[in-house]
């Protein structure tokens, strides 16, 4: 009996050491995969809060055209609707530092829009803001969010970035300046923090 009984605790001491060492392989593998590192690896200092305001140009007819209607439609598709539900557009817009688009252009907002409301002028932005001028020569900013067009002010989150903008986080605070059947001009306040 006492021979059964050191076998059996023999067998359960090599379960428990065959457990732990497969533990210890896993958790090894993902410390290889992710691993925790400071800031200061990256060579980055500090976090900071920047403020920058543009202005966004939308032509969307004209030999200058920026915005392109992309031809996508479900056989549901209702063209009766006033805001033109599920409609996808492509844009290459100027961002200048003031409301004239020949003023100094500081970079351009590339991506889509798609009108995504049924019952209003409501698009889903999905933006880089990719900077040309100064210090933020060759940098981004990433726009995600909703644009309730016809209000006065919208906010969309700011979910990213890259070069100045590593890390980003923050806000596009939006303003329409003017609008044409050809052209909006839209006021861009934008706060982001980052680390430099």
């Amino acid at each position: 009996m006492a021979s059964s009984m050191l076998k059996t605790h023999s067998f359960i001491f090599f379960l428990i050491l065959f457990f732990i060492n497969v533990i210890a392989n896993r958790w090894s593998d993902y410390e290889v995969f992710g691993k925790y590192i400071s800031i200061s690896s990256l060579g980055l200092k500090r976090e900071r809060l920047s403020h920058l305001h543009f202005y966004f140009h939308d032509v969307v007819s004209g030999k200058n055209a920026t915005t392109i209607r992309v031809t996508v439609e479900a056989p549901l598709t209702n063209r009766s609707s006033p805001f033109i539900f599920g409609d996808v557009y492509v844009v290459d817009d100027p961002l200048t530092i003031e409301p004239d688009i020949n003023s100094k252009m500081v970079g351009k907002a590339q991506g889509s829009y798609v009108v995504a409301s049924q019952g209003e002028l409501s698009l889903l932005m999905v933006l880089n803001f990719a900077f040309t001028e100064g210090k933020y020569n060759g940098s981004t900013l990433s726009v995600l969010g909703r644009n309730e067009v016809l209000s006065i002010v919208r906010e969309m989150p700011i979910v990213g970035g890259n070069g100045v903008f590593r890390f980003a986080r923050g806000y596009a605070q939006v303003r329409t300046h003017s609008i044409t059947q050809i052209h909006a001009i839209v006021e861009y306040n934008v706060f982001v923090f980052h680390y430099c």
